[in-house]
């Protein structure tokens, strides 16, 4: 598998990763304090607050960004892009997905947004390849 396969990888585990902190953080709680409910998930996601809520639309906006990414770095291979180039721009939008996250947990909208843009950017470089 190359880097650039990696990283899909990464990315594709990245979103249950990010919500997983909102869920660990509510792990001591029981189910009628607000604790994680595994039987209505998207119940116990709904009463979510502060970061925890962040965390929960972080994940969401991070499987929003795999098509594109996913898309862009598999055209690129069957394409026959440079591996190297593509390998490189595959580890920068994770890097900025980790940001990404980082950012949205601390609620610095502007800044996201800024971040979201350079993600997105980046995959429109690696299609661009194909």
């Amino acid at each position: 598998m190359t880097i650039a396969n990696w990283c899909v990888l990464a990315a594709c585990a990245l979103p249950p990763l990010t919500v997983g902190l909102a869920k660990a953080s509510t792990a001591r709680r029981s189910r009628k304090n607000g604790g994680y409910d595994n039987n209505n998930p998207r119940s116990w996601a709904n009463q979510l607050t502060g970061w925890q809520q962040r965390a929960n639309a972080a994940q969401a906006n991070g499987f929003e960004a795999l098509p594109l990414f996913i898309a862009a770095v598999v055209l690129a291979q069957q394409a026959h892009a440079d591996q190297g180039r593509i390998d490189t721009l595959a580890l920068a939008f994770i890097a900025i997905r980790v940001a990404y996250v980082a950012i949205y947990l601390m609620n610095w909208g502007a800044v996201r947004s800024l971040v979201w843009t350079a993600g997105f950017g980046v995959c429109v470089a690696i299609l661009a390849m194909a």
